[in-house]
């Protein structure tokens, strides 16, 4: 299921910081109370390969987003003590000591099951015990999801496990839908801020086309 054009869901979720602190998370309500845009990504596994360079990247672009009025927020299905204990390793041993930003800890995974982004296939019924069984390791894909101050989803994107993302663009969705918002115009392809944006009528697309040709 899609969540772009709705809202996020409403859910509270567990969720940890570099200061060993659990505490919950409702990351609808973090957009709407403090009126920010909120960057959500998930990852597969705490202690992984890829995903210490993705959780490093986007702390280093975190003053990059704090500039847009974008919260970025982590998230996978390990539990807090064991997102604190990562966050506890040093870098040059894998891990992600110097992290600042939250971590969701959806280790009942009720956010991750909501949003359809769970690593799992051929669920099997066993009519005498009760008890499904899946394929797969029940943890998330990489996950990305852009929010409004409102709360409305305006970006989702996954990736693979082995696929690491670019935190740059999303830097520049968010320039492009701030520019959406403030002007009123919309973002053509390649899109960056400084570029020109296009009226959204036939005669805005034919004026951009012709003096955009090269």
């Amino acid at each position: 299921m899609a969540f772009v054009g709705k809202k996020f869901p409403d859910l509270n979720v567990n969720a940890m910081n570099e200061m060993g602190d659990t505490f919950k998370i409702n990351v609808l309500e973090e957009a709407q109370k403090n009126n920010k845009k909120v960057l959500l990504f998930w990852y597969p596994k705490d202690f992984t390969f890829v995903c210490p360079t993705e959780l490093h990247a986007f702390q280093a672009a975190l003053a990059e987003f704090e500039k847009r009025n974008t919260i970025v927020i982590g998230a996978s299905c390990d539990t807090a003590e064991v997102h604190f204990a990562w966050l506890s390793t040093p870098k040059d041993n894998g891990g992600i000591e110097g992290v600042t930003y939250p971590i969701l800890a959806d280790s009942n995974r009720n956010l991750a099951s909501t949003l359809g982004i769970l690593d799992i296939s051929n669920e099997t019924y066993n009519d005498e015990t009760g008890v499904i069984t899946v394929d797969g390791d029940n943890v998330t894909y990489r996950a990305t999801y852009l929010i409004d101050e409102e709360g409305t989803v305006f970006h989702e994107g996954i990736n693979h496990m082995p696929l690491g993302r670019n935190v740059n663009e999303f830097l520049r969705l968010v320039d492009a839908y701030t520019h959406v918002q403030k002007n009123g115009e919309v973002c053509p392809a390649n899109w960056e801020e400084g570029k020109d944006a296009m009226q959204a009528n036939a005669k805005g697309t034919a004026e951009y086309l012709a003096s955009h040709s090269n």
